[in-house]
């Protein structure tokens, strides 16, 4: 059976699905039509019910809980992975002052976008780019900060930029729950056995990576957006977890904090009760 899997194509999310979409583990019968895109586009194809499995923002969640169910494996969520506000300007403005500032931001259904409009309600002029395309922006001085994520975690400092604020250490402060980036959904019309099944294939898939690293599989290096090694061990390290593996029990109520955050910050109509996670 086929199912396309969307994802990203950033060290953390194809370190975890080579295996799989390469056939160095059991599939369990199934093969996967996989492409990979931007966080934000991921979020519209899911929002589209596009892709079967689709690696999504936790910020988008709130618009997606009625057509697709959250997977336990596969995820990005932990403490101090959060995403930074940056600008090549050394000192932050008092929080009022971010009203009169362009700032970038990697998509308006990502996690970030959700993290920023939390932290800094009154920042309103924001300007929406792919998230590679931000630490550019922001040098060439066509917008005055950005919200960096991914890679840029690790290189902004050498482009001489500088951080303003730790958006993942404002979440954790707030409520005391790892901060959940991205998770991994599938749509509802296929059977739960099936989602089990899938989530199965995704969790030995990321055991098959992590039993061989620190090899770094020829598909993580093809799509890294920064080549150098190093980085792309630094982002691995960072962003794939324990609750990679599985969310548990704390990374579902993180998870669900969030849902409810976002309900109340972009309400959308729901049409009814939904059960979130497989």
């Amino acid at each position: 059976m086929k199912l396309t899997l969307a994802c990203s194509p950033c060290p953390n999310d194809t370190f975890i699905f080579d295996a799989m979409v390469h056939g160095k583990v059991d599939t369990e019968g199934l093969s996967f039509d996989y492409r990979l895109e931007d966080v934000e586009t991921l979020n519209q194809w899911a929002l589209a019910g596009q892709t079967d499995i689709c690696k999504v923002s936790y910020g988008v969640l709130p618009l997606l809980v009625s057509s697709h169910c959250v997977l336990e494996a596969g995820g990005a969520l932990g403490r101090g992975v959060g995403p930074l506000l940056v600008s090549a300007r050394g000192q932050r403005p008092e929080d009022g002052g971010l009203e009169e500032l362009t700032v970038a931001i990697p998509g308006r259904h990502t996690t970030a976008h959700m993290l920023f409009s939390m932290a800094y309600p009154q920042a309103t002029r924001k300007v929406f780019l792919p998230f590679h395309a931000i630490e550019d922006a922001i040098c060439s001085g066509t917008v005055d900060a950005g919200v960096i994520i991914h890679e840029s975690r690790f290189t902004y400092a050498s482009k001489g930029l500088v951080a303003w604020a730790d958006l993942g250490s404002f979440w954790e402060a707030e409520t005391g729950q790892p901060v959940p980036l991205g998770g991994i959904v599938m749509r509802r019309e296929w059977p739960r056995a099936l989602m089990a099944r899938t989530d199965r294939v995704i969790r030995r898939s990321l055991e098959y990576a992590w039993s061989n690293y620190p090899e770094l599989p020829a598909f993580v290096r093809a799509h890294a957006q920064e080549m150098d090694e190093a980085v792309i061990r630094q982002h691995i390290e960072l962003y794939v977890t324990a609750y990679s593996l599985q969310l548990g029990p704390e990374g579902r109520a993180a998870v669900w904090r969030m849902l409810e955050i976002g309900s109340r910050l972009h309400p959308a109509p729901q049409g009814g009760a939904f059960e979130v996670f497989l």
